[in-house]
């Protein structure tokens, strides 16, 4: 595990932010960690980057404890929090060559990283004349720059367009199978997520409520046998006087628990020889934000 904690904890006066967390972040994964806003995954972020101290609880980077080895822990890490710390007045290289310079690297990383980021084009255009997306890139080709094992990104696509969300979710799965690197990434795109994320956290008040693969997620999501079906009240009840039990019911469908191909054909005869027309009958599996919602008000 790249990051681990054990019964992480903080508060802020007398309020719980976290609430004795504990993060498994494998090596060479995009790791979702999902949540509402006020959840508790900045605070989470800050206490990961020693930028916070924690109350209770232990955190382990690279198999080593982040209070006693911070320094080494920190050269290997890359990070960005909420807003990149860009100087507008400047150009995209010309803030790349001034960290370079701090961090004492070599001015070839700077290249490197505009072209990992896809903003060679814009190298040499005010920083401030940057769209939210090339920001946002231009921010994560900062945190690169030192070539860190591990990069902490704390919602990078808040505020992006289509495209921007499309370009950093690109560049994140690039950044994991072609340079091998671990990514920590907060969000509330519940669907974002889904879509380049190998692993999951959910955090809701400050607790964990799921910690698994993708694929672990989508298991506990109950799929749907969605019916379109002429007078669907009726086709509801004459399902429910047959034990079916159904879930939703619209002007034009019906809804049920998914289980088996032979009970949805068992449904679909039921139906058909009680004077029903069906139109069509599918799985449907439900998207990762109802299941999101259906853990979260559980908790």
């Amino acid at each position: 595990m790249v990051i681990s904690t054990q019964n992480l904890t903080f508060n802020f006066g007398n309020q719980k932010v976290v609430n004795s967390l504990s993060l498994q972040v494998p090596q060479g994964s995009i790791y979702g960690f999902l949540g509402p806003n006020g959840a508790g995954k900045t605070t989470t972020i800050k206490l990961l980057l020693n930028l916070l101290k924690t109350d209770e609880g232990s955190i382990s980077v690279f198999g080593k404890d982040l209070k006693s080895n911070r320094i080494e822990i920190l050269s290997k890490t890359g990070s960005l929090i909420e807003q990149p710390a860009i100087y507008l007045h400047l150009t995209g290289r010309e803030n790349l060559v001034n960290r370079a310079g701090l961090l004492q690297l070599p001015i070839r990383r700077v290249d490197e990283m505009l072209e990992l980021v896809q903003l060679k084009h814009a190298a040499n255009k005010k920083a401030g004349q940057y769209s939210l997306g090339m920001k946002q890139r231009l921010g994560i080709a900062l945190a690169l720059l030192s070539d860190p094992e591990l990069l902490i990104l704390d919602e990078p696509t808040n505020g992006l367009d289509p495209n921007g969300i499309i370009e950093i979710r690109e560049l994140l799965i690039n950044l994991t199978r072609q340079h091998g690197k671990t990514v920590f990434i907060s969000s509330h795109l519940l669907s974002e997520i889904e879509r380049m994320a190998t692993h999951v956290g959910i955090i809701n008040n400050g607790s964990m409520l799921f910690q698994g693969s993708i694929a672990e997620l989508e298991a506990l999501n109950q799929a749907l046998l969605l019916i379109e079906v002429n007078n669907t009240v009726d086709a509801a009840n004459l399902l429910k006087r047959h034990q079916y039990e159904v879930a939703q019911v619209t002007e034009t469908l019906v809804g049920l628990s998914y289980l088996s191909k032979q009970q949805s054909g068992e449904i679909n005869t039921l139906l058909v020889n009680n004077g029903y027309t069906v139109y069509s009958i599918g799985k449907q599996q439900q998207d990762l934000e109802t299941l999101f919602l259906s853990i979260t008000k559980q908790a």
